[in-house]
C-alpha cells in the first residue's frame, strides 16, 4: 500500500512538469497568433472635408499594412455629401480604395431626409437601411468601431 502510495506520487511529481510546459507552449502560440481576418467599421457622420481627406489617408496606411483587412465606412449624417456625385471632394481616392476592398456605404434615412437619389450616389456605393443599425450589427458580428 505504502508503495503504491509512493508511486503515485512519483509520476505525479514526473508528470505535472512536462504538463505545465505544454500549457505554456499553447498559451505562448495564441499570444503570437494574428487574426485570420480583420474587421473595421468606421463611422463617418461629419462634413468636414480635412477630415474626409484624413480617412482617405488612414484607409490607405490600413490597406497597406493589412492588405487583407474588410474594411467599411458607413456614411450618415452631414457626411453624405462624401458620396454624391458632384459634391464629393474624394471620389477619385474613393473609387480607388474600392478596388482595394474598401466599402463605402450609405444610410437611406439620411438620403431620404436630404432627397438624394441612388443614382446620385458615386458608382459602386451600397446603401443601408439604417446607418447606426449597420454599425450595431457589424460590432455585433466582431466588426472593430471606429468614430471619425
Amino acid at each position: 500500500m505504502k508503495l503504491k502510495l509512493i508511486m503515485m506520487v512519483l509520476v505525479a511529481t514526473l508528470v505535472a512538469p512536462i504538463s505545465m510546459t505544454q500549457a505554456q507552449t499553447k498559451s505562448k502560440a495564441k499570444k503570437t497568433e494574428t487574426p485570420s481576418q480583420r474587421k473595421i467599421v468606421y463611422d463617418l457622420s461629419v462634413a468636414d472635408t480635412t477630415m474626409h481627406a484624413s480617412l482617405m489617408r488612414q484607409l490607405n496606411n490600413i490597406k497597406r499594412g493589412w492588405p487583407d483587412a474588410q474594411i467599411e465606412v458607413v456614411v450618415h449624417g452631414k457626411a453624405l455629401n462624401l458620396l454624391i456625385t458632384g459634391k464629393s471632394t474624394q471620389a477619385n481616392s474613393i473609387k480607388e480604395l474600392q478596388g482595394k476592398g474598401v466599402v463605402f456605404a450609405a444610410c437611406e434615412n439620411t438620403m431620404k431626409r436630404a432627397k438624394v437619389e441612388k443614382s446620385q450616389l458615386l458608382p459602386n456605393i451600397p446603401t443601408v437601411p439604417m446607418g447606426i443599425g449597420e454599425i450595431v450589427t457589424k460590432q455585433e458580428e466582431g466588426w472593430s468601431y471606429i468614430k471619425f
